[in-house]
């Protein structure tokens, strides 16, 4: 995508940081990662946002790596930040989900704010200040369904507001802004939609609904009235529904697939080593449940065939826009999050009975507690049934392929 070199001049330089000047992602990610994972027991424990894994990521200047050089950012590939994903997953996927749902917003600025003028500027920000972003796109009575919105956008004299009853807001109380969606007008159906960024100054946030659950703690998911007031200009120039099909969609199931698998292989690592620990004590006898830890092994390695399957997939296509909406790509696409979100829990249960009563117990060195409450969460917090049912239309439409190959 090709940046518009005239506005580049009214940036001033990001300062350079120690962890820049000629570190590579990996370094990075994993000195966030190690932080993170320092804090995943306590914030699960006490449902607290992950704040030294976020104070880690602006400190190795990741908020901003997918933002390009030109203002001010990394330039960091779709594949790139689904390793960060994968890594932060590992270490605690709380941090890693509100990492993956940050990045989703960014890739949306990125891919389609180049232009606009104010946008351009929250790409600036978000390199240099190392904000935020996060996401509300579950609203009212819609629950999951993005495609379609109750709140509008109302206007005045080129000022735009909007009060949306947001049941859920990941991280909405620690983010230093807001993407969301919106009816594009009082009079528009609930599917033509904007998409519209919004920094802290622009909005107040009134809690409605607490974030007690499970799993994912941590990505403090709680529900609030949101009520904006900004200008006309904060509205990105293309149609959300196209927004969604080329970028929010590939991209989020992308990277929360990432997340999951590498919460998947943290429990596969620590079964590994129960098993390791229980073999040497019984004088090299594997012990009865090794079974699960094969079956533990194979499922990580189907979750991961199939992100890497998708990530190639995007990278072949995320420049063509007529392949970006095809059915070959938005089908599988779409399933990637249903099939990935079942295979981390299947991974996990696994893990879990690799493990035993040492694994049911929340107490010890093995304990399999978070890893799967977490997991749980993938298939239920984007409602699987919801994508299921939605692509059962395009499914009648789809060729069987009459071989292995094709």
């Amino acid at each position: 995508m090709n940046v518009q070199r005239s506005r580049l001049n009214e940036f001033a330089p990001v300062p350079p940081s120690t962890a820049e000047s000629d570190a590579r992602f990996s370094d990075r990610i994993a000195a966030v990662a190690e932080a993170a994972a320092a804090e995943a027991d306590a914030v699960d424990a006490g449902a607290r946002f992950p704040a030294k894994a976020l104070e880690a990521a602006r400190r190795e200047r990741l908020l901003g790596s997918q933002v390009p050089a030109s203002f001010g950012g990394d330039g960091a590939s779709i594949a790139e930040i689904s390793d960060m994903c994968y890594a932060l997953g590992r270490a605690c996927a709380s941090a890693g989900m509100i990492f993956a749902m940050h990045q989703t917003k960014v890739a949306c600025l990125v891919r389609h704010g180049i232009g606009s003028r104010w946008h351009e500027r929250l790409m600036h920000r978000v390199a240099s200040e190392q904000l935020l972003l996060a996401s509300s796109t579950t609203e009212g009575q819609a629950g999951g369904n993005i495609r379609s919105s109750a709140a509008a956008v109302a206007r005045d004299a080129g000022r735009i507001s909007l009060v949306r009853d947001a049941t859920v807001i990941s991280y909405g109380a620690e983010a230093d802004g807001i993407v969301t969606i919106a009816r594009r007008a009082g009079d528009a159906a609930g599917s033509d939609q904007v998409l519209l960024a919004m920094t802290k100054e622009d909005y107040t946030l009134e809690p409605t609904v607490g974030w007690r659950t499970l799993g994912m703690r941590g990505t403090c998911s709680a529900g609030f009235k949101l009520n904006f007031q900004g200008a006309d200009e904060q509205i990105f120039p293309e149609p959300y529904e196209k927004i969604h099909a080329q970028t929010m969609t590939p991209v989020s199931h992308l990277l929360w697939s990432s997340v999951w698998a590498g919460l998947a292989a943290a429990a596969v690592t620590r079964a590994q080593a129960f098993v390791r620990g229980a073999s040497r004590a019984s004088g090299g006898n594997m012990p009865p449940a090794a079974a699960h830890l094969t079956q533990a092994r194979m499922s990580l390695a189907a979750l991961r065939a199939i992100v890497a399957a998708g990530r190639e997939a995007f990278a072949q296509r995320e420049h063509d826009e007529r392949e970006l909406r095809s059915l070959e790509f938005q089908s599988p696409i779409t399933l990637l999050k249903v099939q990935a979100s079942e295979l981390v829990v299947n991974t996990v249960m696994h893990a879990v009975r690799t493990c035993g009563l040492a694994g049911y117990r929340d107490d010890g060195e093995f304990s399999m507690g978070r890893f799967l409450r977490d997991a749980l969460s993938a298939p239920i917090m984007i409602n699987n049934d919801r994508i299921l049912a939605n692509a059962a239309a395009p499914a009648l439409m789809a060729a069987i392929p009459a071989t292995i190959g094709e």
